[in-house]
């Protein structure tokens, strides 16, 4: 999640990532009294969720971030409707590596990150929770987050589709994501600092930098859906529905959902967050389309932006919308900023209690919506859309209930 959302990477310079490239990879979290700790809400669902994680390893393609490495890995998290959950513990927001890695990049506007307990966050999700295949098989419905964000910042809206019936799979794009954690305990942190700083002020580099961290995303996605029914651990055999599948993302994640969606017939519907569609550095910006808003999809997809992003001020999404022969839904949030469509919006104003700061602080990130009300609102938004496109219940529709939302559609 970055300042500027069109940034996929001239905003990493500002959130401070140069910096924090140079910082000890391995270094955990330390302690400390008087640090702030976070919760996240409930999932609304019926179900109870349980979760996995899963590394991944293509060794068809070299990793596109350290040629040295012959292989690309990733890291999963799986989250699906459990049958019971006593006995099986929260799963952690973060690890106390990535939780280092994510402090070190605080993307968050004017918080001090060194003041925040970021590995004590517990989710909603039970780790190796029994699963519940009565109601199964399930759709699926993978997630992608902002650049350099971790999988773990969409948990508030991954837990709840859980909650609703969906098996949810969370991707974390290595040397992208700000700190990836793997089994064993190995950290691998964001390297694309140090690419902007190569690539930095040439816009024609920075351009094929944007283009670059589109690609290796799109095809991260397309290896999950090729390698994951293969490898799922043995206990979730059977619960994801492989012929309904379905993606979201935040920023650059949500531009990666609908780019994986025109590369890939797999992936039925996907919805974008607050996320530009073309390799420019500003939201407004004309001209260098990406192949999906270049042509169109011809599937469902539902467009988020924040409050003053819509098909007037956001040219990648106008042109979308005219190539498109699938149907198109958007909407906006009255009151939303960037971050409102991540875990920020509860953290956010948490951490403005805990630490004093100001209200200022809260509005650069989240906006002015109410964190209740948004909340509310996206979740409704969310599943209606895969309600309808995965489920095929034309009924689900967008909420126009919410005095925050403001839809349009084709």
């Amino acid at each position: 999640m970055l300042t500027r959302r069109s940034a996929v990477l001239s905003a990493l310079a500002a959130a401070g990532l140069c910096a924090a490239s140079a910082r000890t990879a391995s270094a955990a979290p330390r302690r400390a009294a008087g640090r702030a700790r976070l919760t996240l809400p409930p999932p609304s669902g019926p179900h109870p969720v349980g979760t996995a994680s899963v590394r991944l390893v293509d060794t068809a393609r070299a990793d596109p971030w350290v040629p040295s490495q012959p292989y690309r890995e990733l890291m999963i998290s799986i989250r699906y409707p459990a049958r019971a959950v006593d006995g099986h513990p929260r799963a952690p927001q973060l690890l106390p590596g990535e939780a280092a890695g994510f402090a070190a990049v605080n993307n968050f506007t004017d918080v001090p990150a060194d003041r925040v307990d970021w590995a004590a966050t517990r989710t909603h999700a039970h780790e190796g929770a029994p699963a519940d295949r009565a109601r199964g098989p399930y759709p699926v419905v993978v997630y992608s987050p902002g650049t350099g964000d971790p999988r773990s910042l969409g948990t508030t809206l991954s837990d709840d589709l859980a909650a609703r019936g969906y098996v949810v799979v969370t991707l974390d794009h290595t040397y992208d994501a700000s700190a990836v954690q793997f089994p064993g305990g190995r950290v691998e942190r964001t390297v694309l600092p140090a690419e902007f700083a190569k690539a930095y002020p040439d816009e024609g580099r920075i351009r094929v930098l944007l283009e670059k961290t589109m690609a290796v995303r799109v095809a991260d996605t397309r290896f999950l859906l090729d390698e994951l029914p293969r490898v799922l651990p043995g206990e979730l055999r059977g619960l994801p529905d492989w012929t309904r599948v379905g993606m979201f993302g935040h920023s650059a994640g949500g531009f990666t959902a609908l780019q994986a969606m025109h590369d890939d017939p797999r992936i039925a519907a996907g919805a974008n967050f607050d996320g530009v569609l073309a390799y420019v550095q500003e939201d407004s910006d004309h001209g260098h389309l990406s192949g999906v808003a270049a042509d169109g999809l011809d599937r469902p997809f539902l467009l988020v932006g924040k409050d003053g992003n819509d098909l007037r001020t956001v040219p990648s999404w106008n042109a979308l919308w005219r190539h498109s022969r699938g149907p198109g839904a958007g909407l906006t949030l009255r009151g939303a900023e960037h971050a409102t469509y991540t875990d920020a919006e509860t953290m956010i104003p948490q951490l403005a209690r805990q630490l004093g700061l100001p209200r200022a602080t809260v509005v650069k990130n989240v906006g002015t919506v109410a964190p209740a009300r948004a909340i509310l609102a996206e979740r409704a938004c969310l599943t209606a859309f895969f309600d309808r496109w995965l489920r095929g219940r034309d009924e689900a529709e967008l909420p126009a209930g919410h005095p925050e939302v403001r839809l349009f559609r084709r």
